[in-house]
């Protein structure tokens, strides 16, 4: 059979001034699997390589090794098996081709036996998921324990109204779900990102929470959508939540919506309450900066949100008391952005407002 195969796909290897000398290491390692001689692969991405790990077993021999200013990869073999360990900043894909399955799993799990660097978790620290569609390897999850406040030490960052509806959101619990959709919309520099981060701590008993850092090619790509929708292999627990973040969604679910974006919001809705959430205990939660007003209607029907909450400015007297002094303070209150500037003492004129365009920045 191997011969077949072999003979079935030629193998040919053309170079230019355009290859590197790591697309050299790939191609003579996937030449042992594509002519059958080691029939066998088995997988894996670490986030946080450890320093000094080598990603190899000890009996290992090093064929070829190729670097660059933040990426690498060696190809190495032993005994029936061969080895590509792929690294770039702190991460790593390693693979393994053998003439057993067995082998290509015992080989692999050698090589990267206490390679992950696991920081030591502390209280306020959340471990959450990133989605991104890579151009090498398609949909790609990572982790990283990020740094959130508890509810109770940031719900002063929030005017009345809103940390009232915030309060109940951050008391939900699996039985308590009624919407898959969780909307927080409103003007820059306001809190909503930073809300979210204190949500992913108060739900981190029952709910993962990932955020898709590509949320424009996540419902324009199909492929990309199942994996996330559907997979098994998210690194959550069979039967926990996850809670989907979209930070800046305004294209996808503004009123012209389904003009400009295509299936992308049909897709969007389809995931929350049609036939692809269905038996998928998945939540999707959108943040924007579109008033109410200019949000498609099909998004904020009733029934469809779990929480559909406007985070405003804080009142003069909220800011005031939040800063702990009034001067600085507007006659309208402030946002959190803006009342942050003012602690550091940089002051509210440089913290871009709404009617700043697309070249605000980042806000909180």
């Amino acid at each position: 059979m191997p011969d077949s195969l072999a003979s079935a796909l030629p193998l040919r290897l053309a170079l230019d001034d355009g290859d590197s000398p790591s697309d050299v290491v790939d191609a003579l390692f996937l030449g042992r699997f594509a002519t059958g001689e080691q029939p066998y692969a088995r997988n894996t991405s670490i986030d946080r390589v450890k320093t000094g790990a080598t990603l190899l077993p000890p009996d290992a021999t090093v064929l070829r090794n190729a670097g660059g200013d933040d990426r690498s990869a060696t190809l190495a073999e032993g005994k029936g098996w061969t080895l590509l360990a792929s690294r770039w900043s702190r991460n790593a894909d390693v693979t393994v081709i053998a003439t057993t399955p067995e082998l290509a799993a015992e080989v692999l799990a050698r090589a990267t036996d206490g390679a992950r660097d696991e920081p030591e978790p502390r209280p306020d620290d959340v471990a959450m998921g990133f989605w991104y569609a890579s151009p090498h390897r398609g949909p790609h999850r990572t982790t990283r324990r990020i740094t959130a406040r508890s509810w109770e030490e940031a719900c002063s960052d929030y005017t009345t109204p809103v940390a009232d509806s915030m309060d109940r959101l951050m008391r939900t619990r699996p039985e308590d779900v009624s919407g898959r959709l969780l909307l927080l919309h409103g003007p820059p520099g306001t809190g909503k990102t930073s809300a979210l981060r204190t949500l992913a701590r108060s739900w981190r008993d029952w709910c993962q929470v990932d955020c898709v850092l590509d949320p424009e090619r996540l419902f324009n790509d199909v492929g990309y959508l199942m994996s996330i929708a559907i997979g098994e292999d998210d690194g959550t627990e069979e039967g926990r939540w996850r809670l989907l973040l979209l930070e800046d969604c305004d294209e996808l679910i503004r009123g012209e919506a389904k003009h400009t974006a295509g299936q992308a919001l049909s897709r969007l809705l389809n995931l929350t309450d049609g036939l692809l959430g269905q038996g998928r205990n998945v939540l999707v939660g959108v943040t924007t900066n579109e008033d109410l007003e200019r949000l498609h209607p099909a998004v904020v029907r009733p029934g469809r949100c779990l929480a559909r909450i406007e985070v405003g400015p804080l009142t003069r007297q909220e800011s005031v008391a939040w800063l702990g002094t009034d001067r600085g303070v507007g006659r309208e209150g402030n946002t959190l952005a803006e009342l942050y500037a003012l602690r550091r003492g940089s002051g509210p004129a440089s913290v871009p407002r709404q009617d700043a365009g697309p070249a605000a920045g980042p806000y909180l």
